[in-house]
C-alpha cells in the first residue's frame, strides 16, 4: 500500500480525483489543513463521483499533526526543485508520497530539511513549469506499484 499525503491542497476538483485514483490504486489518502475548500464541495464530490464513500481518507489539522502522527514512517517529498527523479524512489510498502498545494508547492522548510528524500518528475519542456497535482500523483502512485510489484 502507498499513502498520498497533500499538503494544504487548494484545488476541490484535483483532490477529488486524487481522491478516485486512491481508491483505484488501493492508496490511502492523507490531507492535511487548511484546505482551499470545503471537503462538502460539490466540485470534489463530482470528481471523485459516488467513490468517496469508499475511500480510505485520514484528515489533519496541520502538518505538526501529520508529522508527529506518521514520524516514523519513509517519506519521499515531490517539488519542482528536487534533484533526484521520482524514478530512483526505493519504494517500499507503506511509503507516503508528499505533495505541496497547487500555487506553491511544498513550503522552503520542508523542502530544506528533507532535501535528502525529494524528488521530481522530469519535465522535457522549457516552457512548463509543472504538471498539474492530480497528474503528478498519478505518475508516482503507478510507477511505486510498478516497483512494488516485481
Amino acid at each position: 500500500m502507498l499513502n498520498i499525503v497533500l499538503i494544504e491542497p487548494e484545488i476541490p476538483n484535483n483532490t477529488g480525483n486524487i481522491g478516485r485514483l486512491a481508491l483505484a490504486s488501493g492508496s490511502r489518502l492523507h490531507l492535511v489543513k487548511p484546505f482551499g475548500f470545503e471537503l462538502s464541495d460539490k466540485r470534489l464530490k463530482r470528481a471523485g463521483l459516488d467513490y468517496w464513500k469508499h475511500l480510505d481518507v485520514i484528515i489533519y489539522d496541520s502538518k505538526e499533526e501529520f508529522f508527529n502522527t506518521n514520524k516514523n514512517e519513509n517519506f519521499a517529498f515531490f517539488s519542482s526543485h528536487g534533484t533526484q527523479s521520482h524514478w530512483d524512489i526505493p519504494f517500499k510498502d507503506n511509503q507516503f508520497l508528499v505533495f505541496g498545494k497547487e500555487s506553491v508547492g511544498l513550503d522552503k522548510t520542508l523542502l530544506k530539511t528533507h532535501s535528502n528524500s525529494l524528488y521530481k518528475i522530469p519535465l522535457y519542456s522549457e516552457h512548463i513549469r509543472s504538471l498539474n497535482l492530480a497528474n503528478s500523483v498519478g505518475i508516482v502512485v503507478f510507477e511505486g506499484l510498478r516497483q512494488l510489484s516485481k
